[in-house]
C-alpha cells in the first residue's frame, strides 16, 4: 500500500481493516481478478478504491474522453457515495474522477470527461448513453469495478453492464463486489474474469453479532402510534416502506406528528434527493422514509434503529435493508411490524434469512418494550401523535390504506375522462370570458348608437323628401288650375319629340293637358 494512502486513512481514523479488506487486498494490489462477497456494511468500498488509485498513480494522465479506471454502481445515491469516499485518495495520489447518472443533465459530466478524468464513477444507463453519442471511450481503462453486481442484476442492468464490459481492454482487471452472489453473477464471472481471486468475509445468512432484530406483532391501529414513538426517539431512524406512495404517506405523518422527517423514493428529482439525505445526514431531520432504493450502499453513521415499517418482498431485501445500521462494526436495532395477516409470511423471511427475531405483542405505544427498543426521552416538534387526523393501516400486500384516502396522492385515473384543472385556471378562464363579454357588449353599443344616428339622418331624409313632394304637388295644383282657366287650342295630331322630353312650362304649346282626375285628387289631399 502506498505511504501517502495510508496516511489518508490515518487522517480518517481507519487503523484497522475489516476481514472483506483484509482478504481481498494483497490479490488486488497484486493485479489480480477479484470476486468479493462481503455484507452491507462491511468495507468493500475501501476494498476496491484502494487497488484502484494504488495502480493508478504514477501513471500517464489521461486523455480527453478516455478514462483510466471505470467504477459502476446501481444507484445514483451509491454513485455519489463511492465517489465522496474517492475525494481524499485520489487527491492524495493526484488523480482526478467524475460521477455519471442520470436524473440530472449532462452537459457538466460531458465537460468532466473532455477535461480528461482518471476514473469514472457511473450509473450503467447513462455511461451507455454517453458512449453512443461519442462523448466518452472506454479504451483506455485499465481497472474495472462492478460494486453490487447482485443488485444489478435484481434491477434488470446486466445487459448493459455487459455490454460496458465488453467495450473494456480484455486484458485489464476487473473486480466484481457484491452483498450475495447467486446464478446472475456466476454469468459475469464466466465471461468477464480471468481466474479471479474469490473471497467471502462472511456467509450469506450470517448474522451481525452488534445487531439486534425483534419482531413486533401489532395491530392495524396501533401501527402508526407505535411507529411515531420509535422515530421521536433520540438517534437516526431508517424507516421503510414497500412503496413510493407508502413512504409519502407516512414521512407526512410523521411531520405532522413532530417528528422531523425527509423521504427517499423514485418519485424525487435527483435534486431532491441528493436535500434529503443531506438533511439526514447533517441531523435536521431525525427520520429517513424510504422504499428499498436506499437499501443498497446509502451509508448514514450512527444509524440507531431501522424499523421495516412494511415487511421486505424477500430475505435478500431484508438483509440489505437491515444493513443501514450496526455497520463497521457498531450496534444497531432492526425491528420489524407485522399485522396478524402479515405475521406468518414474515417469520417465514426471518428464516430464510437465517434470523431469529423476539417477537412481542404490542397493543398500544405505550408498551415498555419500545424504550427498551429506542431508548431515551421522546422528542416532538409539533403536534403530539394523538392530533394525528388518521392512521395509516397496511395490508397483508403491504400497501396502507393511508395511500387510498384524501390525505395522499391521488392515483391518475384512466380512460378518457380528462383531470380535473386547478381551481386557479378556471377563474382565469372566467376573468378573460368576462372581459371579451365587455369589450363584445362595448362594440355592440357602439354599432347601435351608429344605426340610431343612421335612423336620425334617414328619418330627417325621409321628412325633407316629404316637404319636397308637398311643395311639388301644391305647385301641380296651382299650374292645372292655371290651365283650365286657359281657352282650348288646336293640338297636333302626333306628339314631338321636344313633347315626349318634356320642355319648360313657358315653351309648351297652348293645348288643354292631358292630365287625370285622379292627379288632381291627389294634390288636393297633398294641400
Amino acid at each position: 500500500m502506498p505511504a501517502r494512502l495510508t496516511d489518508v486513512l490515518n487522517r480518517l481514523g481507519i487503523e484497522t481493516p475489516t476481514p472483506i479488506q483484509r482478504a481481498t487486498l494483497p490479490d488486488a494490489l497484486a493485479g489480480r481478478d477479484i470476486l468479493g462477497r462481503g455484507r452491507t456494511g462491511s468495507g468493500k468500498t475501501l476494498a476496491f478504491l484502494l487497488p484502484v488509485v494504488a495502480r493508478l498513480s504514477g501513471g500517464p494522465r489521461a486523455r480527453a474522453g478516455a478514462p483510466r479506471a471505470l467504477i459502476l454502481a446501481p444507484t445514483r445515491e451509491l454513485v455519489a457515495q463511492i465517489d465522496t469516499a474517492l475525494q481524499p485518495l485520489a487527491a492524495a495520489a493526484g488523480l482526478t474522477s467524475c460521477t455519471v447518472f442520470g436524473g440530472v443533465g449532462q452537459n457538466p459530466q460531458v465537460a468532466a470527461i473532455r477535461r480528461g478524468v482518471d476514473i469514472v464513477v457511473a450509473c450503467p444507463g447513462r455511461l451507455e448513453d454517453l458512449l453512443e453519442q461519442r462523448h466518452c471511450s472506454l479504451a483506455q481503462v485499465k481497472v474495472t469495478v462492478l460494486d453490487e453486481a447482485d443488485h444489478m442484476a435484481d434491477l434488470g442492468f446486466l445487459p448493459a453492464v455487459r455490454r460496458l464490459l465488453g467495450q473494456t481492454p480484455a486484458g485489464g482487471q476487473r473486480m466484481l463486489f457484491s452483498a450475495t452472489l447467486d446464478k446472475a453473477i456466476d454469468v459475469l464471472v464466466r465471461q468477464y474474469l480471468s481466474k479471479p481471486a474469490i473471497h467471502e468475509a462472511d456467509s450469506a445468512q450470517s448474522p451481525v453479532g452488534t445487531m439486534a432484530h425483534h419482531l413486533l406483532h401489532v395491530e392495524r391501529d396501533s401501527r402508526l402510534p407505535v411507529l411515531i414513538d420509535l422515530s421521536s426517539a433520540p438517534g437516526r431512524t431508517v424507516v421503510f416502506t414497500r412503496t413510493k406512495h407508502g413512504a409519502k404517506a407516512l414521512a407526512r405523518h410523521l411531520n405532522r406528528a413532530g417528528v422531523p422527517t425527509v423521504e427517499l423514493h423514485g418519485n424525487l428529482s435527483q435534486n431532491a434527493r441528493t436535500r434529503n439525505l443531506d438533511d439526514f445526514h447533517t441531523g435536521r431531520a431525525a427520520a429517513l422514509v424510504a422504499t428499498d432504493i436506499a437499501a443498497r450502499g446509502i451509508h448514514v453513521d450512527n444509524v440507531a434503529l431501522v424499523i421495516h415499517a412494511d415487511p421486505p418482498a424477500d430475505d435478500k431485501a431484508y438483509l440489505h435493508r437491515s444493513g443501514r445500521t450496526a455497520r463497521a462494526g457498531s450496534s444497531g436495532t432492526v425491528v420489524t411490524l407485522a399485522t396478524t395477516e402479515q405475521l406468518r409470511e414474515v417469520t417465514q423471511l426471518a428464516r430464510t434469512a437465517g434470523i431469529k427475531p423476539t417477537t412481542t405483542r404490542v397493543a398500544s405505544a405505550d408498551h415498555p418494550i419500545l424504550a427498551t427498543l429506542a431508548p431515551g426521552a421522546r422528542s416532538l416538534t409539533s403536534p403530539t401523535p394523538a392530533a394525528v387526523p388518521e392512521q395509516i393501516r397496511t395490508s397483508p400486500g403491504g400497501r396502507s390504506s393511508a395511500d387510498r384516502n384524501r390525505d395522499t396522492e391521488p392515483t391518475p385515473r384512466t380512460g378518457r375522462r380528462r383531470a380535473r384543472r386547478p381551481a386557479g385556471n378556471r377563474s382565469q378562464r372566467a376573468g378573460r370570458a368576462a372581459v371579451s363579454t365587455g369589450r363584445a357588449t362595448a362594440s355592440t353599443g357602439r354599432a347601435t348608437a351608429s344605426a340610431g344616428r343612421a335612423t336620425a339622418s334617414t328619418g330627417r331624409a325621409t321628412a325633407s323628401a316629404g316637404r319636397a313632394t308637398a311643395s311639388a304637388g301644391r305647385s301641380t295644383a296651382s299650374a292645372g288650375r292655371s290651365t283650365a282657366s286657359r281657352p282650348p287650342a288646336a293640338t297636333a295630331g302626333t306628339s314631338s319629340p321636344e313633347h315626349e322630353a318634356g320642355p319648360p312650362p313657358a315653351e309648351r304649346p297652348k293645348s288643354r293637358p292631358t292630365h287625370s282626375a285622379a292627379m288632381f285628387s291627389a294634390a288636393r289631399r297633398a294641400r
